[in-house]
């Protein structure tokens, strides 16, 4: 008989492998929502919320033989799973890839995707009418967010603050020197080596005044956070065996496994597997997942295949708007032309569109 496979959680890894794997084991994905977000292009909508059409991607179309369900997990067991009605859906091998939180504009805080439309609109419609807006935490989503903004709207007054003495401390100095002076040269005032001491929301933007660590403050028309994601690991934790990191994220074994479950695998943004939680460290877990599945399915033992290996150095695209921007890769840092190319045009829509089976 066909193995069955059930993935909980139909984000950038659960969408992928569902699809890659329907025709080799029975796959069931289960989402609570009935569109997927492309959170890589979020930022720009927050400028442009025209393109939300075409990043919000219903599920329908994206299997043509496994199964898709609507609904909350929530319970794991070791070969089953109990959606919040009560059904089981029993499983040969189990995956958990609830993903993660961030900013209210990025990803949704609840089920609705309509609701999520208005939380972007409503976030347009303020920057809109703002003049100065400050923008909590420079990582990638900050210093991108102020990269989009200074790009579409070159009036407003923008101050990115940074906890840092630098940015991408982690990334070769070109890297870094590059960004900072690009973002100098559209007029962005960055904040290094200061936190903000009363921040009154980590994912909704509001207005008003920030009280920094070196005693300065900030007022601002509109303030916007950007302070990293959280993985969403409740199913996990439940596990017997598993442990939590800080940042929500989950212990995993050699094999991505986080509890004493042997066929109960966690992976994308919940696995603390060493990887970043980004679309790139998904990129590399799901072919290792298929493969992996397939020579279950065939009757290998987990011992005697290749555990994971997670990224050395991971690539990092960096747009600042659809024309500039820098990009690392294995082989060096890149600058606007490779980075508009590879990811500031277009976003990868095009790409997760076709995945979707959509029109371009």
């Amino acid at each position: 008989m066909t193995k069955k496979l059930v993935i909980v959680g139909g984000g950038y890894l659960g969408a992928q492998l569902a699809q890659t794997l329907e025709h080799d084991l029975d796959v069931t994905l289960i989402e609570q929502r009935d569109a997927f977000v492309h959170v890589p292009a979020m930022i720009r909508t927050i400028v442009k919320p025209s393109m939300l059409d075409t990043v919000l991607l219903p599920y329908e179309q994206l299997l043509t033989k496994g199964t898709f369900v609507k609904a909350k997990v929530t319970k794991v067991e070791e070969q089953s799973v109990t959606l919040e009605d009560g059904t089981k859906i029993s499983a040969d091998y189990i995956v958990i890839a609830t993903g993660s939180t961030n900013s209210a504009f990025l990803k949704p805080a609840g089920t609705s995707i309509d609701d999520f439309r208005t939380v972007v609109v409503n976030l347009h419609n303020k920057l809109e009418s703002a003049q100065s807006v400050v923008i909590v935490g420079a990582g990638t989503v900050g210093s991108e967010m102020a990269g989009e903004i200074s790009s579409a709207m070159p009036e407003k007054d923008i101050t990115l603050i940074s906890s840092d003495s630098t940015l991408f401390s982690q990334l070769p100095k070109k890297f870094a020197t590059s960004i900072m002076s690009k973002l100098k040269n559209a007029n962005i005032d960055i904040k290094f080596g200061v936190q903000v001491t009363n921040l009154e929301s980590t994912s909704n933007a509001y207005s008003g005044a920030l009280h920094l660590s070196d005693g300065t403050s900030i007022e601002a028309d509109l303030i916007i956070p950007a302070v990293g994601s959280r993985a969403v690991s409740s199913l996990v934790c439940e596990l017997p065996n598993s442990a939590k990191r800080k940042n929500g994220q989950v212990d995993v074994d050699a094999y991505l496994r986080p509890s004493a479950y042997p066929n109960v695998f966690c992976a994308g943004d919940v696995a603390n597997c060493g990887d970043a939680m980004t679309i790139v460290a998904v990129s590399r877990q799901i072919p290792w997942l298929t493969k992996t599945f397939k020579a279950l399915a065939a009757g290998k033992q987990l011992e005697q295949l290749k555990p994971y290996s997670p990224w050395k150095k991971a690539p990092l695209f960096l747009p600042l708007g659809p024309s500039k921007g820098n990009s690392y890769l294995v082989v060096g840092t890149f600058g606007d032309w490779v980075t508009r190319k590879i990811k500031g045009e277009n976003l990868f829509i095009d790409k997760y569109r076709k995945l979707f089976r959509l029109n371009p």
